[in-house]
């Protein structure tokens, strides 16, 4: 696939520096750049999924303390 990216000048200077200090093409950078990107992505999704878990477990065991002398109440 090609794809066209339209880039502002600083944004292209970074782009062409970053490609010379690699020794890489400017599409292998911009390859790099997106897997780089997506992956960070799904583990920052997957860190506030597990915080998210782990808050709503931490409320659970507060709000449900109470109910744990009842648990073997025979009812």
């Amino acid at each position: 696939m090609i794809a066209t990216v339209r880039l502002d000048d600083k944004l292209e200077g970074t782009l062409l520096r970053l490609s010379d200090t690699l020794h890489k093409k400017k599409s292998e950078v911009i390859r790099d750049a997106i897997s780089f990107y997506a992956e960070n992505f799904e583990i920052t999704q997957k860190s506030r999924i597990l915080k998210a878990v782990e808050k709503t477990k931490d409320i659970d065991k507060i709000e449900f303390q109470d109910f744990g002398d009842v648990q073997d109440d025979g009812l």
